[in-house]
C-alpha cells in the first residue's frame, strides 16, 4: 500500500515518504517487524537483546557511528571476516561521484573491520540510517574472528552491487582510513585504504 503511494510521488518526496515511514516504524518493535516482513525480510529478537554487529565502512569512524548515528556500543572489538572482499561497487549521493563500500563473497580474500555489540533495537534505528529494509543493503550473519582468536556470529550489510568498483569519495575514504587507524588494525589492512584511489 505505501509503495504504492509513494511510487506515484516525485523522487524528492518520495525520499522524504521512506525517511519519515523508518523513522515511524523504529518506534514501534510491531510496526517495525511488520516493515521488515512487507520487504521479505524478518526481524528477530527482542529489542533489548544484545548483538555484534561488523563494521566495515564508514561506521568504523567514531563521528560516523556514535555521533552521527547515536549508536552506543557496549564493547568493540577488532575483527577479521574471511571469505570476503571490500568493494566499493554501489551507487552514493552525489550520483557519480561517490561509491560505498559493500563486500561481496570470495574465499581467496578477508576484510578487517570493528565489532560493535550494540542491542536490536539500536541495530533497527542504524538499519533505518542505512535505508535497510530496501533496494541496496541487506543483513546477513557471518562468523567473525576478534582480535584474540574468538568467533563471533555478527550481523553486518551486504548489497547487490554493480560488476565495477567505482572511486569512494575522499571525504568517505579518509573515514574508513581514520577510523581503522584508531581502533588500531593491522597496518596490512591500512596500506590497503591507503591505496585505494578516490574521486573528488
Amino acid at each position: 500500500m505505501l509503495r504504492l503511494i509513494t511510487d506515484r510521488l516525485p523522487n524528492d518526496l518520495r525520499r522524504t515518504a521512506r525517511i519519515h515511514w523508518r523513522r515511524l516504524a523504529i518506534k514501534s518493535w510491531a510496526l517495525a517487524r511488520w516493515h521488515y516482513r512487507w520487504h521479505g525480510h524478518e526481524l528477530l529478537g527482542r529489542p533489548s537483546e544484545p548483538v555484534w554487529y561488523f563494521a566495515y565502512g564508514s561506521n568504523m569512524h567514531h563521528s560516523a557511528f556514535r555521533e552521527r548515528r547515536r549508536m552506543k556500543p557496549t564493547e568493540w572489538r577488532v575483527g577479521r571476516l574471511q571469505g570476503y572482499r571490500l568493494r566499493f561497487n554501489l551507487e552514493g549521493r552525489p550520483i557519480g561521484k561517490a561509491a560505498p563500500a559493500n563486500i561481496c563473497s570470495d574465499g581467496s580474500c578477508e576484510v578487517w573491520g570493528v565489532l560493535y555489540r550494540i542491542t536490536r533495537r539500536e541495530l533497527l534505528r542504524l538499519d533505518s540510517t542505512e535505508g535497510v529494509p530496501g533496494r541496496n543493503y541487506r543483513h546477513i550473519l557471518v562468523p567473525v574472528e576478534d582480535a584474540n582468536g574468538n568467533m563471533v556470529t555478527a550481523v553486518t550489510y551486504m548489497a547487490k552491487g554493480r560488476e565495477a568498483d567505482g572511486r569512494p569519495s575522499r571525504r568517505y575514504i579518509t573515514l574508513l582510513r581514520d577510523g581503522a587507524r584508531a581502533h588500531g588494525l593491522p597496518a596490512v589492512w591500512l596500506e590497503f585504504l591507503d591505496s585505494v584511489q578516490h574521486g573528488e
